[in-house]
């Protein structure tokens, strides 16, 4: 919704991370780079989704402190391969120095963060097209790809070819278990986005270890209608009182 307080809402209920969205979501960079820090003063690590092929703007959000970075239609390991340029250092990439603000929240030297920046920020590929799933393996094998992110509702319309959005298609089932088998065999982190807590209790269970479980609307959307259903519930008529109270 590009608030970036509710990212520091959320983690503060409870979650383990955010990830702020500059690819369907509201966030602009600056808007990111607020959730990065009010997350972080919660504790707590803030990814970034970046636009399709934005790949300049992932080493900002790096420099801003982000713990991840989620880049969307990574449909080859050349296309990975890019991505890792900017979002790892020497030898990996070539991402460029200057990560003021992330090592103020760090609170690491500038050797020590030189050194472990490649290992305490992730870079994630999304997983959403059929051309992604073929090459799966080749882009997981590319040196500094931490993981993958599976995008269920685009990975539906491709597996279908244009011919319906079901993230919860057994076509989307399928692809998910292949993702956890070979992340698990490379240990590296499957991810993936998923509508509900239930949902992401079930992917969770496939072996993948990062599961978004809704959106900031979606939770508003579902705890208001929650909400309201109990403050107009009808109330009992005068005679079910009386005869509550043994009148």
């Amino acid at each position: 919704m590009g608030a970036p307080a509710l990212g520091e809402t959320l983690v503060r209920a409870g979650f383990d991370a955010a990830l702020f969205d500059m690819q369907h979501g509201a966030f602009d960079t600056p808007g990111a780079v607020l959730g990065i820090t009010a997350v972080a003063l919660a504790g707590k690590p803030a990814l970034v989704r970046i636009p399709v092929g934005d790949f300049a703007t992932a080493s900002k959000l790096l420099d801003a402190g982000a713990a991840g970075i989620v880049a969307p239609m990574i449909n080859s390991a050349g296309d990975a391969r890019e991505l890792v340029s900017f979002t790892k250092f020497p030898p990996l990439g070539s991402r460029s120095w200057g990560p003021n603000r992330a090592m103020t929240l760090s609170g690491l030297t500038p050797a020590s963060y030189l050194a472990e920046a490649g290992s305490i920020q992730l870079t994630i590929a999304m997983i959403e097209t059929r051309e992604a799933l073929d090459a799966l393996d080749d882009i997981l094998d590319v040196d500094g790809i931490d993981g993958v992110l599976v995008g269920p509702s685009d990975l539906s319309i491709a597996l279908s070819r244009g011919a319906f959005v079901d993230a919860v298609s057994d076509a989307v089932m399928s692809a998910l278990v292949i993702v956890a088998d070979a992340c698990r065999r490379r240990g590296k982190v499957a991810a993936a986005f998923c509508a509900n807590g239930e949902r992401a209790a079930a992917i969770g269970a496939l072996g993948f270890q990062l599961c978004a479980a809704g959106t900031d609307e979606l939770m508003l959307r579902a705890g208001a209608m929650a909400e309201l259903a109990t403050a107009t519930q009808p109330l009992r008529s005068p005679d079910q009182q009386g005869g509550a109270h043994g009148h």
